[in-house]
């Protein structure tokens, strides 16, 4: 039985092709988490006026790869120190956050957030949420990096994310 787990990563363009490429990803689902607004749109959350925050659902086989994993390759593809956003993407939308379903993930969250400031002496901006709810983002959000890879590969130049 597949599992969803929920991350708000910046970007969700940048965070989603990682995630697709792991053995027991069954798929990754751009879309939004965290605001009070029903069926909120692109522009609308961008914008900082709907409270959400760009999130990807994974659905994972939990026989073959663990939520604790899926954490670790959030946190590793992130910057966890940033309070405002990741890198160019700035205000709330744009800001981290693992929406839980579970006590267990809500624990395994706090407990790598944790280590993490613990490790490097810095506090680690990642709001720790109960999943209330995920709107699935516009199709043209889906799959970005595959429909449109100039344009992709661009934006993690722009972003500085990857070194151009």
């Amino acid at each position: 039985m597949l599992k969803s787990a929920y991350f708000a990563g910046g970007c969700f363009w940048c965070i989603t092709p990682v995630f697709r490429e792991l053995e027991g990803v069954c798929g990754v689902t751009s879309g939004y988490c965290g605001g009070t607004e029903e069926n909120p749109v692109y522009e609308d959350v961008k914008h900082q006026r709907t409270g959400h925050r760009e999130t990807i659902r994974i659905d994972y086989d939990p026989e073959t790869i663990c939520y604790e994993t899926l954490l670790d390759v959030f946190l590793d593809g992130v910057d966890p120190f940033d309070a405002g956003g990741q890198f160019i993407d700035r205000g709330h939308s744009y800001t981290l956050a693992v929406y839980w379903l579970t006590e267990e993930e809500k624990r395994a969250a706090q407990e790598r957030i944790w280590a993490l400031e613990r490790q490097s002496g810095k506090p680690v901006f990642v709001s720790v949420e109960p999943f209330g709810g995920f709107y699935c983002a516009e199709e043209e959000h889906q799959d970005y990096d595959r429909k449109h890879p100039e344009e992709f590969r661009q934006e993690l130049i722009d972003s500085g994310r990857v070194k151009g």
